[in-house]
């Protein structure tokens, strides 16, 4: 059944520029303190959704140009939305919840931590301070940061589709791809992503076999409220 259902979200998300990874939700509780929980069964199938950099081209443009009058938020949160729920319609018998990356819960805390199902799934390596043996960081806080395989830095995780009436008991799981490897690059790794993120030198950690394009580094560089420009919107 998961393959099955795996098979049908890649032939749907693929040509879109995203890319669909299965865990178990499991896998995500069982690393994670319960106020940050999924509230299903351990062996609910789930998948983390994540966006390449051929999504700019493949789905966000073509849905800007054809949704133009209707876009009244975040053009990537909308288009995103749009596109998996269009992939739920894909599964009339089943249930099929969908959380976004944007999405919080009423006490502020996020719907679900991305980074972490990135990780458990597999699909990309949540890289934290804990991966560093000699902590050359004292009381600075450090945030952990995901690197995928092929994109390094040059992706985003943009939400998870859970189906709560299909339980995977012998799912197996994958581990993510280890590929900042050395002490040295993982602090380097750490150190800018912490504290020189806007120059975006900490994506391409490892050798990358595609990045964002100059137009859309501009857009993502763009304040929100101004990005509604670049994509001939008026906000």
């Amino acid at each position: 059944m998961e393959r099955r259902v795996a098979e049908q979200l890649r032939s749907a998300l693929g040509p879109l520029g995203l890319e669909a990874h299965a865990f178990k939700v499991g896998w995500y509780n069982a690393v994670l303190q319960p106020a940050f929980h999924l509230p299903y069964p351990d062996d609910t199938l789930a998948f983390v959704i994540l966006s390449t950099p051929s999504m700019f081209d493949k789905a966000l443009k073509p849905f800007v140009n054809k949704e133009r009058l209707k876009i009244i938020r975040d053009p990537v949160d909308q288009c995103i939305s749009h596109h998996l729920s269009r992939v739920k319609e894909k599964f009339p018998d089943q249930r099929v919840d969908i959380m976004f990356d944007y999405e919080m819960l009423p006490s502020r805390k996020p719907k679900f931590l991305a980074q972490t199902a990135a990780h458990v799934a597999g699909a990309a390596y949540y890289y934290q301070r804990k991966d560093v043996k000699l902590d050359p960081w004292g009381k600075k806080k450090i945030f952990g940061v995901c690197i995928h395989p092929k994109y390094g830095g040059w992706f985003a995780i943009r939400g998870l589709l859970l189906f709560p009436a299909i339980q995977v008991p012998f799912l197996e799981q994958p581990a993510p791809v280890d590929c900042v490897n050395t002490e040295e690059k993982r602090i380097e790794l750490l150190e800018q992503f912490n504290f020189h993120w806007q120059d975006g030198r900490y994506r391409d950690i490892i050798e990358v076999k595609e990045r964002y394009s100059e137009e859309q580094k501009a857009y993502f560089a763009t304040p929100p409220a101004e990005r509604f420009r670049l994509l001939g919107l008026s906000q």
